[in-house]
Order: structure tokens, then C-alpha cells, then sequence
């Protein structure tokens, strides 16, 4: 008799766990997701980025939340204030009178009062309004803030560009030469050039490398310099739309100083400075006036704390109205003194403006010049790189028909990179200027200037 024994066939433990991981894995979010591509920044959506994160424009926000703050809280000294007491006195024993208590041993007392200030010598209206323009300071502070944020930012924004142009052209030169070594290399194995055109063509190329490995540099630090501006991580990417562009300056001088006394906020502010002193000074001379309250009290007294009245007590609870005036006469000389020092104040406060107005016409000045010349660098630069392209173009095609020699070669792609950059080098600063120049006017241009 045959015994058919039954084998039980083993799970794989190990191809269960394997399914089990491609499943888990399968379902993971972070593979599923497509890796986002960096944030692509024009110049706009770069100066909104920086107003929406920048400590200094966020700080400046908050003044102008206590500056209104402080206003709301001048304007409370004009209404009503409300008080309560609530006294407790213990005496020697009763007061009595023909065998009447008139002063009970213990008296508890509750007082509200109601207090509405009548007069205060303009005290407090002139509070009110130094407040106000509190308040006016505060908000042109914060403009001003912006306005030198976004300087920044196109300064930032503007060496970007720059610089990756610069790489660019930095790149250019090594592919060229190397295409020119390699052409040295040929003509030296067959003997048609010297060994020393082929090693100048070595030592050049290595030293365009070099430089290369520079302009990159460069363009990580511009980038960091960016993305701080920006208040985002120093190594995060980007992407940055080129606006180096050049187009004609067509402002006068007399018009851009013109704009710079109505727009800048450093003149509203020190004229602003200026009216704050002058009521300064009338608030100091409100102290020679009396101050005038009218007050409404009422009382509630016992002979224990639940304040039910008792023997001695005559009125359980009353009210009266009073008007209280209070005038503090001599000071040996304080409101005088005070008077005084607030009118020097205000001198003072005048000169600054005075100062301030000199200084925005400099800037403006220095400004201007500074976009002309650069406007003229531009317009020169760009031919000189039309005719150092040209150039290099015939110096090449000479030297492969051996007309022209190595060195004639080098020189001619030497001139074309310094010309590059000077163009570029030209085109940035030329762009800058223009931002500071609208920066001098207290113009606030969010997109290319």
C-alpha cells in the first residue's frame, strides 16, 4: 500500500515584504509628486516678494500701528473717565450729640465719580493733533522704507543679470579658444606654425578657464546677495526674466528736481517736523492757562461692608455735581523755560529742512549725471562690440588661411571679451542708475524703470 504524504508548499516571506514595500512606496506622496520646477522672479513679482517679507518694511508697518494707536488714545482725553473708591475708616469711638450718633465708629464708603474735561488750555486738543501728525511721519516712514527696499532689490536684481551675462560671455571665450587651440594644435603637428603659437594658445585658454571659474563665482554670490535682498534661504534657486535693456533717458535735470521737491518723503517728513515743533511750543503754553474739569459723584455709605447706612449716618446714599477748576500759578519760570526750549526745537527742526532739501537736490544732481554717463557708455560700447565681433571674425579667417598669426588671433579675442563686458558692465550700471535716479526723485516704480 502506497502512502502519498502531502507538502505543504511554504509562504515566501520574502516576496510578500517585497510586495508589500512596492505597494507602500507606490502610494508615497513624495514619488508621486514631480519635482517643482524653481520659482521664475521678474522684477515686479521680485519687489512684491520683498515687501512682503522685509524685516525692515514689516517694522515699519508696526509704527505706523502705534503711531495710529497713540492717536486713538489722545483722541479717549477728550471723553468721559469713570473712577470708584471704596474706603473702609475706623475711629476712636463714636461722635454723638445731645444723645445722637453723628460719626459712627466704622464707616464703609463707595464714590463713583464721573470725570468730563472742559478746558485744559488747548493741552489736549494740541495733543491730539502732534498725535495726528505722529500718525503722518509714521506713514511716510514706512513709504520711504519701501522706497529703499526696492532700490535694493533692482541693485540685486540687476547683478544678476549681470553677472550671468559676464559668465556668459566668459564661456564664449573658452569655447572659442579652444576651438583656436585645437586649430594650433593642427598646424603645429603638420609644421605649418611654430611650437610656441601652439603653447600661447595653451596658456591663453588656461587662463580664460580661470576666469571662467570667476564669473561663475560671481554669479553664486550676486544670486546669495538676491535671495537675501529677498529674505529667502542664501542658496535657494531661481530662475530671473532678463530686462537688461537700454532705452533713452528723456527727463530734463529741472524736471527731476522738480518731481524730487513734491515726491520725496524726507520733505514731507521734515515739514511735518517742523508743524510738530510749532504746536510743541503751544503745548508747552498751555500750562499758563487753568485746567477745568466737571465732576458728578455719588455715595453710598454703611455701617458695614453691604453699605445699608446706620446709626450716625445721615444719607445712605447721595450725588452731587461740581465743576473744579485748578491753576497752578508759579513755577519759578518752568512753562517759560519750557516755551523756550520747544521754540529752539523748532528752529532746529527748521535748518534740518532746510538741510534736507539741499540734500535731496545733490542726490538728484549726482543721480542724473550718473544715468547720462552711463547712457553714453552704452551707446559707445555698443558699436565698439559690433566692430571687435567683426574683428575677431576676419582675424579668424586669416589665421586659418595663415595670414594672421596666433598672437594677431589672441589679441582680437581678448579685445571682444573686454568689450562684452564693458557693454554689459555699461547696460547693468546703466539700469541702476536709473533705479537710484527714481529713487532720488521718491518715485516708487515697481517694474523696469
Amino acid at each position: 500500500m502506497q502512502h502519498h504524504t502531502t507538502h505543504r508548499k511554504k509562504p515566501d516571506y520574502l516576496r510578500i515584504t517585497l510586495s508589500l514595500l512596492v505597494v507602500v512606496l507606490a502610494g508615497s506622496p513624495w514619488l508621486c509628486r514631480a519635482e517643482e520646477p524653481p520659482p521664475n522672479f521678474t522684477l515686479q513679482s521680485s519687489i512684491q516678494h520683498a515687501l512682503e517679507h522685509s524685516t525692515q518694511v514689516l517694522s515699519a508697518i508696526e509704527g505706523v500701528g502705534a503711531a495710529e494707536a497713540n492717536k486713538k488714545k489722545q483722541f479717549t482725553e477728550f471723553l468721559p473717565k469713570l473712577s470708584a473708591d471704596y474706603t473702609y475708616r475706623r475711629a476712636d469711638g463714636e461722635t454723638t450729640l445731645n444723645g445722637f450718633v453723628i460719626n459712627p465708629e466704622d464707616l464703609y464708603e463707595f464714590t463713583a465719580t464721573a470725570r468730563q474735561p472742559i478746558f485744559s488750555g488747548f493741552s489736549r486738543l494740541t495733543q491730539y493733533n502732534i498725535s495726528t501728525l505722529g500718525l503722518d511721519i509714521a506713514e511716510l516712514v514706512e513709504q520711504e522704507t519701501r522706497q529703499d527696499l526696492i532700490l535694493q532689490v533692482k541693485t540685486a536684481y540687476f547683478e544678476v543679470l549681470q553677472k550671468e551675462k559676464l559668465e556668459k560671455v566668459a564661456q564664449q571665450a573658452v569655447t572659442q579658444l579652444q576651438a583656436q587651440s585645437k586649430v594650433s594644435r593642427n598646424f603645429y603637428e603638420v609644421g605649418m606654425v611654430p611650437k610656441n603659437d601652439f603653447l600661447q594658445a595653451q596658456v591663453e585658454l588656461a587662463n580664460t578657464q580661470q576666469d571662467l571659474v570667476v564669473a561663475q563665482n560671481n554669479v553664486q554670490l550676486a544670486r546669495s546677495r538676491f535671495n537675501t535682498v529677498l529674505r529667502r534661504p542664501v542658496d535657494a534657486t531661481f530662475t530671473i526674466e532678463d530686462v537688461l535693456t537700454y532705452e533713452v533717458f528723456t527727463r530734463t535735470y529741472e524736471d527731476c528736481v522738480e518731481t524730487a521737491m513734491e515726491q520725496r518723503t524726507e520733505m514731507k517728513v521734515a515739514d511735518l517736523e517742523v508743524e510738530t515743533a510749532e504746536k510743541e511750543v503751544r503745548l508747552t503754553k498751555s500750562d499758563y492757562y487753568p485746567s477745568i474739569d466737571l465732576l458728578a459723584n455719588y455715595y453710598k455709605r454703611g455701617e458695614d461692608f453691604a453699605l445699608d447706612g446706620g446709626e450716625g449716618i445721615l444719607k445712605e446714599e447721595e450725588w452731587d455735581v461740581m465743576a473744579v477748576a485748578s491753576w497752578t500759578f508759579w513755577e519759578w519760570g518752568k512753562t517759560r523755560y519750557g516755551a523756550q526750549e520747544k521754540v529752539r526745537r523748532g528752529n532746529q527742526a527748521k535748518l534740518n529742512r532746510t538741510s534736507v532739501e539741499d540734500n535731496i537736490r545733490q542726490q538728484v544732481k549726482g543721480a542724473y549725471l550718473t544715468v547720462k554717463a552711463a547712457e553714453n557708455a552704452v551707446t559707445t560700447v555698443e558699436k565698439a562690440v559690433e566692430q571687435a565681433t567683426e574683428n575677431y571674425r576676419m582675424n579668424e579667417e586669416r589665421y586659418k588661411e595663415q595670414i594672421a598669426t596666433s598672437t594677431d588671433m589672441l589679441i582680437a579675442q581678448t579685445l571682444l571679451t573686454q568689450t562684452q563686458n564693458n557693454y554689459y558692465n555699461a547696460l547693468s550700471a546703466f539700469n541702476v542708475a536709473k533705479a537710484g535716479l527714481h529713487r532720488a526723485m521718491g518715485l516708487e516704480v515697481l517694474t523696469q524703470p
